[in-house]
């Protein structure tokens, strides 16, 4: 009977960084804004041009601002 070998790694053998994954939940919600008012600008007809600009002004500022102040909350003091 043999026993099996032991998990040592090569200290010579490096491992390749890891690329970060392309995009962000914030481009994926400020898209998902962009689309929502896209269409209730194209089937409305209270909603003009300028409307959309604001709302979508707001609205992305608003929860950049949340997302900021939620990272901001586990920022350890030392």
């Amino acid at each position: 009977m043999t026993t099996p070998p032991e998990n040592r790694q090569d200290p010579s053998i490096t491992i390749p960084a890891r690329l970060p994954v392309p995009g962000n939940a914030e481009f994926l919600v400020w898209l998902c804004i962009e689309l929502v008012f896209a269409i209730v600008w194209a089937a409305s007809d209270a909603v003009d041009a300028h409307d959309f600009v604001v709302a979508t002004t707001w609205l992305g500022a608003a929860y950049l601002l949340s997302r900021g102040i939620a990272k901001a909350s586990r920022v350890l003091e030392h």
